[in-house]
Formats: C-alpha cells, structure tokens, sequence
C-alpha cells in the first residue's frame, strides 16, 4: 500500500470529518452531500506536495492550468444539483483530477464526465480507478459537445466558466433535469438551469470563480 493509500485510514477520515462540519457550518445543508465529501479521500486527487491542504477551503493547482475547486463549491454545486431528489444519470463538463467525478458517484446512478487535457483524463482514470469507483465513464473530448450517446442526463454539472450556455448541453439535458454552471467572461455567477415542459428556467444564485471552459481538446 502506498503512502498516499495509507492516508485513508483514520488520520484522514478525521480530516475529513472536521471539512464536512466546517461546509455545515458553511451553510452546506444537503446531509447527503456532506456524507458523500466525507467518504472521497481528496488528497489522493492533489499533487503528493499539497496533500496536507487537501482539506482546507481552498483550491489547489492541479496542473495545465487548472485547479481542483475548493470543497465548499464542490459541495454547493452538488447540493444545487441534487436539490434533494435522486440523481440518475449526471454528465460533468470538466473533468479535471476527477474529484467531483468521485463526489457525484456517492449520489449518481451513472457519471458520465468530458475533460478536454489528455493527461488530466489519464490521471483522473487512475485516481477512481485505485478507489474502486466503476460508475464513472471518463472521456478525453471536448467539454462543449457533451457526451451525446449517454443523454438525456438528469444532471450536468460544469466545472468550468463559460460565456454562455452550450446549446449542446442543453439539448442533452433531460426533461425536469438540471444544469449548475458557472457563467460569465469577469464577473462569474454560479446559475441553476432547469428544463421544464415549458422550456429553460434560468436563475442566478452566487458569484463564482471558476477556469474559463475552452474548447477542442489537448
């Protein structure tokens, strides 16, 4: 067992207990959501040297010029997700490290996720792989087409900043599904999308600061 292997034990599940109390006080009121923080280990999804931050409110660079996003917006994206109910099928546009991938299998029937960075997909591949997750499917491809042979998705979560809404991801969003996003070129706002018989239901709920969402792939 590595030594990173070995930080699952005891030490870090404290941890991570003292992270889920510190998201409740936070306002992070989804017990499910907490629950499934609780369970990933996640600094076996940060570089070896910023593993002792793992657990702190922070985001941390994970390479490329990305980051993994701090566990409050991990879990606030979540909650706003899930809104209470049962997630069937989830797309993420992001995949990054894969750590939400890893929260979102806590909560999904399925997880489909798009990460566009060739070696950040290698590795995410890994890191759920060693957690014995297996209802993750990890796709090197380009975030704004989605994954379009798994849709409709109840739920499609993205980790990055866009300008606008993909009218792909739309499309893909299943009826009475959800779509938490972040948009905005500066001013960034966390948005709820909501598809409805009648059409999209658009709401804005905090500012956000997220890596702008690129296209193609690397």
């Amino acid at each position: 067992m590595s030594t990173r292997q070995a930080g699952i034990g005891m030490t870090s599940e404290r941890t991570r207990s003292r992270m889920v109390e510190r998201l409740r006080q936070a306002g992070i009121r989804d017990e499910v959501v907490l629950a499934a923080l609780a369970w990933v280990p996640r600094h076996l999804f940060v570089e070896e040297a910023l593993a002792s931050r793992a657990y702190d409110d922070v985001a941390l660079p994970i390479g490329f010029g990305q980051t993994i996003s701090n566990p409050y917006t991990v879990a606030r994206m979540t909650e706003l997700l899930r809104a209470g109910t049962s997630l069937g099928r989830v797309l993420e546009i992001g995949t990054g490290c894969g750590y939400q991938a890893a929260v979102l299998s806590r909560l999904a029937r399925e997880v489909y996720t798009v990460e566009r960075i060739a070696p950040l997909v290698a590795r995410a591949r890994l890191a759920l792989r060693d957690l014995k997750i297996t209802s993750v499917r990890v796709r090197h491809g380009d975030g704004y087409q989605g994954f379009p042979e798994a849709a409709p998705y109840n739920g499609i979560i993205m980790t990055a900043a866009a300008t606008h809404v993909p009218e792909a991801l739309l499309a893909q969003l299943a009826r009475g599904g959800r779509m938490v996003l972040p948009l905005g070129a500066g001013q960034q706002r966390l948005c709820v999308i909501e598809r409805t018989p009648q059409g999209f239901a658009h709401s804005a709920v905090e500012d956000a600061r997220f890596v702008p969402l690129r296209s193609g792939v690397e």
